[in-house]
């Protein structure tokens, strides 16, 4: 009996102490978007911390997606001592807004405005490493993931994101917020690299600057997001960084058996994985490296 009192007394400390997922109630979000910022500090922060934001896929939320055992990036955290800022859709069904116009630009108010306002508040309240922020996602969270990078390219140095579609690909001709569009999940969206450069060119006009490198995973069974996506997301960001459609390298069953990771490079990679549906699973390994965490 004392023995297991000792024990609960434990158990109870350890969460007490330990390190939680909270919600940051005022990120001074200046967007229209209610999302909603979560973050994740380990117990052994570093200092000068890196910083991850980690984006939901639908049906999901900031909370499910940090206690999936399949989304690695609280153990990452744990670990090695980065910062991971976890997301919250506001939309109904929680896919993120990646077709409207206020989403697709910068400064615009959406989603994308509201993601890059935790970012910058994590950025000045817990002295992270603007040399060091880098975006993942699944899905929905891929999307997005594409959408920031051609949004808000200044504040990030990296993206990794799994089974998405290229930055504008949802796009809504209503304007309709965080909504479906069946040519471009089904693969029939499709464009020369040089429209699918314009279309990131024209989310942040005028902008020159540097772009963070972007690591693209893609299923070759994907059901749900058609793996020409994941051609069309090559091209979109190979063109971005005015390299060629053909890869300067590639390696077969690396980083798992049946994937192939083709470098077109140093800015961008791809990697396929035959037989994968959706969405492939995230490989904490592989994209931390490509972090260079």
């Amino acid at each position: 009996m004392l023995f297991s009192t000792l024990v609960s007394t434990t158990l109870l400390a350890a969460t007490a102490w330990g390190a939680l997922l909270t919600q940051v109630q005022n990120y001074n979000n200046n967007a229209t978007s209610r999302a909603q910022m979560y973050v994740y500090r380990p117990d052994n922060v570093v200092e000068n911390a890196p910083l991850v934001v980690v984006i939901h896929s639908c049906q999901s939320s900031a909370q499910s997606y940090f206690q999936n055992s399949a989304i690695p990036w609280k153990q990452g955290s744990d670990k090695k001592g980065y910062i991971t800022i976890w997301p919250s859709s506001p939309n109904s069904g929680t896919c993120w807004d990646v077709s409207s116009k206020r989403s697709l630009t910068h400064l615009g108010g959406g989603d994308s405005q509201a993601i890059a306002n935790m970012i910058l508040y994590a950025l000045s309240e817990y002295n992270a490493d603007s040399e060091r922020v880098y975006v993942t996602g699944g899905s929905s969270g891929a999307m997005m993931s594409n959408v920031l990078a051609a949004t808000y390219p200044e504040l990030i140095k990296a993206v990794s994101l799994y089974s998405g579609v290229a930055a504008g690909c949802f796009v809504s001709s209503s304007g309709g917020v965080a909504q479906w569009n069946n040519s471009c999940s089904g693969g029939q969206s499709r464009a020369t690299p040089q429209k699918w450069k314009q279309v990131v060119l024209d989310m942040y006009p005028g902008y020159d600057g540097p772009r963070p490198k972007m690591q693209i995973w893609h299923g070759s069974v994907d059901g749900t997001l058609a793996p020409q996506n994941y051609q069309e997301e090559i091209k979109q960001w190979t063109a971005v960084f005015n390299m060629t459609q053909e890869p300067t390298s590639s390696v077969q069953n690396f980083p798992k058996q049946g994937y192939t990771t083709s470098n077109y490079g140093d800015s961008v990679q791809g990697i396929y994985a035959q037989g994968v549906g959706h969405s492939v699973p995230a490989n904490l390994a592989a994209s931390e490296e490509w972090f260079g965490l």
